[in-house]
């Protein structure tokens, strides 16, 4: 494999475990802070296909590392982290509030918007731990 399809593969594996990981954790402590009410890492079927709600979610993040990595991979240092944080913040966010939710019947609200833009940040933050992990070992 070329080290270009390796990173593609990286990236992509990368936004899936930060979905596991760093955005369900940050869910996991609004859970365990009782700002959310429903618990993180949910199971429950999603269609079309039937898999469980927190794996579609991963397979999102995983498509999403994509494009972020594609614009975060040109910067270093503290560039790198904060790219990774405001990129995985705003455009995941963006997409959600605009586009998933209306089309889910979900409403949107600031909590949301802000709550959002944590979670995301935190994925995007993971994205780059893994990135910085699995390219400099």
């Amino acid at each position: 494999m070329t080290n270009t399809k390796q990173q593609w593969l990286q990236a992509f594996t990368g936004g899936f475990i930060a979905t596991l990981l760093f955005h369900q954790g940050v869910l996991a402590l609004f859970w365990l802070g009782g700002l959310i009410p429903t618990f993180p890492w949910n199971m429950t079927p999603v269609p079309p296909l039937g898999i469980p709600q927190v794996l579609s979610l991963a397979f999102w993040g995983g498509v999403w590392g994509l494009p972020v990595w594609l614009i975060i991979r040109r910067w270093q240092g503290i560039n790198f982290w904060l790219s990774a944080m405001i990129i995985g913040a705003i455009g995941p966010t963006l997409v959600a509030m605009l586009l998933v939710f209306p089309m889910k019947g979900f409403d949107v609200n600031a909590t949301k918007v802000v709550g959002g833009l944590i979670v995301n940040a935190a994925w995007g933050l993971g994205l780059a731990v893994w990135m910085q992990f699995s390219l400099h070992r």
